[in-house]
């Protein structure tokens, strides 16, 4: 019996060593590998970096290492001090060495919060209630159906002809692109990764949504010919306006006006 044990514990202390050796060999595998090559030091990141990130908040997102002088991109960043003002143009991921080509202007970041305005296209912004934004679940590079509600007065069809009521309703612009989301503040609203990422990492770390609650009202940005938009500027300050969430995909159509002798046909 106490043969059996004695065995056990003596098979456990060098199973326990055997680990930790190799553990040890593990790690200086990187040095061994360098031992007799030419190597500089590079700043390499070490955990994901968002798009948008300054560079004056870089350091705690990348960490100083050794690689093969062979292996050093030629646009390397050597010292963050020289970046300026200049943020990360898209993500970052671990691994990579950190690179002037990933880095633009403040002013020339776009963020997942804007998309590009299409050539010969304006954009126009309007002041829309949470209900009238698909619940809030637009964001930048979303195509939308636009519905213009009229009232007091002549509800005017696209043909130009009045409609039997003094107010009514239409579907009038499909697939307009939407190229900012903000909240009222003006602050980039999130995009629904980013919502995602924030509410689980509040859930972990047990603190409350601390999105932004004190109004229920977005800007959206709409890029659009300079017709449609005198268009939408007369249905935000003499109606109302109502967006659907409007996919390539989506089978286009309207009834005309809708109003009260037609909305239950």
């Amino acid at each position: 019996m106490k043969a059996r044990l004695l065995g056990g514990i003596a098979a456990l202390v060098v199973a326990i060593i055997g680990t930790v050796l190799l553990f040890n060999y593990v790690q200086g595998a990187d040095r061994r590998a360098l031992a007799n090559t030419e190597t500089e030091d590079v700043l390499v990141v070490k955990q994901e970096v968002p798009a948008g990130t300054p560079a004056s908040q870089l350091s705690q997102y990348v960490v100083t290492k050794a690689v093969p002088r062979t292996a050093v991109a030629v646009d390397r960043v050597d010292d963050l001090g020289t970046l300026g003002s200049k943020v990360t143009a898209v993500a970052l991921v671990p691994g990579e060495q950190l690179l002037n080509s990933r880095l633009v202007d403040a002013g020339a970041f776009l963020g997942p919060s804007r998309v590009k305005v299409p050539a010969g296209l304006q954009e126009i912004t309007v002041r829309l209630g949470i209900d009238r934004v698909v619940g809030g679940h637009v964001q930048a590079g979303d195509t939308v159906g636009v519905f213009i509600s009229l009232g007091n007065g002549a509800a005017t069809t696209q043909e130009g002809a009045s409609a039997a009521s003094g107010s009514g309703t239409q579907l009038t612009f499909h697939k307009v692109l939407v190229t900012a989301v903000q909240f009222s503040s003006g602050a980039p609203a999130q995009t629904q990764a980013e919502a995602t990422q924030a509410s689980s990492q509040g859930a972990l770390n047990g603190e409350s949504d601390k999105k932004q609650t004190s109004s229920d009202s977005y800007l959206i940005t709409f890029a659009r010919n300079a017709v449609d938009a005198e268009k939408l500027v007369y249905a935000a300050e003499f109606g109302k306006i109502y967006l659907s969430k409007e996919p390539a995909n989506a089978t286009e159509g309207t009834n005309g006006v809708v109003n009260q002798t037609r909305v239950f046909r």
